[in-house]
């Protein structure tokens, strides 16, 4: 995620309006999409959010992301004074030679913030994504996955959007949106001073419980870990993939005593 200062001066997080189309759930076409407790503008264009078409193994991800509530994801939720960095990210259904998958990224290690870790595709809003209230998200992950993978945004078709959530460490406020990844496009590491590698990773292996741990940080902070593809994802990314498994009904019993520790630079 990049980070950059964009903010929405709005109404305390979490306190905004949840009537008519889900807040974090699947829209009508053409529907905007609210996000509770940001700011409103009229100007915003329509964009697409839609469940219809989707295959049926991600059917229960659609129907969980309808009735999702922030405190069934995280405990860390946006502050009340509603200060934070606006952002998103897309979380990146797709189906390759092993079935299921998501995309993720490695972000590179010279960074100054979440160095090393990999993460899904995402950044701070910029002021020509819109409404962060609306569609302002929708946007922003599909153009912060494009400038970090390189992959076509019109091979992918928005399905929910998820409860907004929040990274203290780097005060980043941060909606997830869902994404099926129809019509697969080359993808890659675009600049290499941000991004190390981009990767999918199959859901079997992320729910495969050889694969799953906890992950131990040197201050005592405790969360879901998963060993995929060479690579240690923990943090906020594999909290969110731990509840989407769960939620969804894919979960299968894994060691919750198996520990992974972390070291300082984490």
């Amino acid at each position: 995620m990049r980070t950059g200062e964009e903010t929405c001066n709005g109404p305390a997080g979490g306190s905004g309006p949840r009537g008519g189309p889900s807040a974090h759930g699947p829209a009508p076409q053409g529907a905007a999409v609210p996000v509770p407790g940001a700011c409103r503008t009229p100007s915003d264009a329509e964009i697409t959010v839609t469940a219809e078409g989707l295959p049926p193994w991600l059917s229960p991800v659609a129907r969980a992301a309808d009735t999702l509530e922030p405190q069934q994801l995280s405990s860390f939720l946006p502050p009340e004074s509603g200060r934070g960095r606006q952002s998103a990210v897309l979380i990146l259904f797709g189906e390759g030679a092993a079935g299921p998958e998501l995309l993720l990224m490695e972000r590179s290690g010279t960074l100054r913030s979440h160095a090393g870790q990999p993460a899904f595709p995402g950044g701070s809003l910029d002021p020509e994504d819109g409404d962060p209230a609306t569609t302002g998200p929708l946007r922003a992950a599909l153009r912060e996955a494009e400038e970090e993978t390189g992959l076509d945004p019109s091979g992918v078709q928005l399905f929910g959007v998820l409860p907004r959530l929040y990274i203290p460490v780097s005060q980043f406020i941060v909606t997830p949106v869902l994404g099926w990844w129809h019509t697969p496009s080359p993808v890659g590491a675009v600049d290499l001073a941000e991004t190390a590698r981009v990767f999918t990773v199959p859901v079997a292996d992320l729910t495969d419980p050889a694969n799953r741990a906890n992950a131990v940080h040197p201050r005592g902070h405790l969360g879901p870990a998963f060993t995929v593809e060479g690579a240690l994802v923990w943090g906020f990314t594999a909290g969110l993939i731990d509840r989407i498994l769960h939620h969804a009904g894919w979960e299968r019993p894994w060691d919750r005593n198996r520990k992974l520790p972390l070291d300082w630079h984490a």
